[in-house]
């Protein structure tokens, strides 16, 4: 049994990840998060309130609990706010890992991070792990600098890059596809861009990915996505079929047209055999996870937590 510490653990990946490690093992886990408490009650886990951009209070929680795995899923994710505030995105998704890094030094901890496709361009595929990153907005760069932070340290880590991650959870900040089931629901139309790429990542699929790293002991670099490229508008229109909603809501724009404050990669693929292979974890294509993401949302109210 280990003891494990998870970092953002009222966002969908933390979420998720305390539910499978809940239901799939008996390691002790302690989840926290900015909030006053877990927003997942109906799963008994220690919580504590804990900024991460506080350096003595991460170190503190850390030497308190001495955990054996931190799984680091506290990020700031919105990629136009990182561009417009650079200095915020530094200090909430570079200034922790190296809080992290340095407490995980002295108590010997393994650190998993999660990152992501945005450390590339866009302009080449498909991507493994050996790929040279070229970041092309302030996001992808802060979230390389992350990386090159563990990779310098000295300390035990892994990190996983992903991309396009999608599920259900519980207060939530709303996904891309939680973000177009609850317009399509409201019988509201949407832009959706047509000719950016990449590879939907099922929320689930990743969290297991992280148990087998724990389990299996695995450090390096991972790449962890969904099966299947598709464009954000054929993902959006799979989204209202599975769904039976009304898909000619969703209207088709460019990139140019849409003027998002940062640029975007146009084309995302990785190679995922090095997962595939050395966790032992089969990935979904973009129908069986949103039908997976289907059931969980029927089942809601009474036991998904």
């Amino acid at each position: 049994m280990k003891r494990i510490l998870i970092t953002g653990g009222n966002g969908l990946l933390g979420q998720t990840v305390t539910r499978l490690l809940s239901q799939e093992t008996d390691h002790e886990v302690l989840v926290t998060g900015r909030e006053q408490r877990s927003v997942i009650g109906k799963i008994p886990v220690q919580y504590v309130r804990l900024d991460v951009t506080d350096k003595k209070q991460l170190r503190d929680c850390i030497q308190d609990f001495q955990p054996d795995t931190i799984i680091n899923t506290a990020a700031n994710t919105d990629v136009d706010a990182c561009e417009e505030d650079r200095e915020k995105a530094q200090l909430l998704n570079v200034k922790p890992v190296e809080y992290l890094a340095e407490a995980a030094r002295i108590t010997g901890a393994h650190v998993i991070h999660i990152s992501t496709d945005y450390v590339f361009d866009g302009e080449r595929a498909p991507l493994d792990e050996s790929a040279a990153p070229k970041p092309v907005n302030y996001y992808g760069r802060t979230k390389l600098a992350s990386e090159n932070v563990l990779r310098g340290a000295g300390v035990r880590h892994t990190i996983i890059r992903t991309m396009i991650l999608y599920g259900y959870g519980v207060e939530i900040k709303p996904n891309f596809a939680l973000w177009v089931l609850n317009n399509l629901s409201a019988n509201k139309t949407i832009n959706v861009v047509v000719d950016q790429y990449g590879q939907p990542t099922f929320v689930d699929d990743l969290g297991y990915g992280i148990i087998k790293i724990i389990d299996l002991e695995r450090l390096g670099l991972y790449h962890i996505t969904g099966s299947e490229v598709t464009s954000r508008y054929d993902f959006a229109v799979t989204v209202a079929e599975i769904f039976k909603l009304n898909k000619s809501l969703i209207q088709p724009i460019s990139s140019e047209e849409f003027r998002q404050a940062a640029p975007r990669p146009r084309y995302s693929e990785f190679v995922t055999q090095k997962a595939r292979m050395e966790l032992g974890i089969r990935l979904s294509n973009v129908r069986e996870g949103l039908s997976m993401l289907k059931k969980q949302m029927e089942h809601r109210t009474h036991n998904f937590y």
